[in-house]
């Protein structure tokens, strides 16, 4: 049986100094097993049914850091705050179930003709681009 995805998370952020309180970990460890993106408040209620002494700043702070070292990533929602997941490996986005908050990536974007028209009308020159696709996932399809 191969290392958690939290333990390596636990261990990025010890390699970089940060010292792994009992906060630090629920965090950690709520984010690192979640298929859906999650808003801080979601962290904060979910990790305050284990450690009741949790503070909201701590988990802020622990996202922050979280992100900082590209182990989650921003799921930007419409409807609500921010949210967030785990960062997927390579180059991937997100699609995002609007009701239930389930996240999958999916591969296979070809947006070159479209960012060479964006730079050629603009004259930005774009360096990278972010993706999100919003729809129902398909257990929420079969509930309407």
């Amino acid at each position: 049986m191969g290392v958690s995805r939290v333990d390596q998370w636990i261990e990025k952020m010890q390699s970089v100094g940060c010292r792994i309180t009992g906060p630090r970990y629920i965090v950690a460890e709520i984010l690192s097993q979640s298929d859906k993106a999650l808003s801080a408040q979601e962290v904060f209620e979910k990790a305050r049914q284990n450690y009741p002494t949790l503070g909201l700043v701590s988990v802020y702070r622990t996202v922050d850091k979280l992100e900082e070292l590209g182990l989650i990533q921003r799921v930007h929602q419409s409807d609500k705050c921010q949210a967030y997941t785990a960062a997927f490996s390579g180059h991937e986005h997100l699609l995002v179930c609007t009701s239930c908050g389930l996240v999958e990536f999916f591969k296979g974007d070809d947006l070159t003709p479209l960012v060479s028209r964006v730079e050629k009308e603009s004259g930005f020159v774009v360096d990278d681009h972010w993706l999100q696709l919003f729809g129902l996932c398909k257990k929420c399809q079969a509930k309407v």
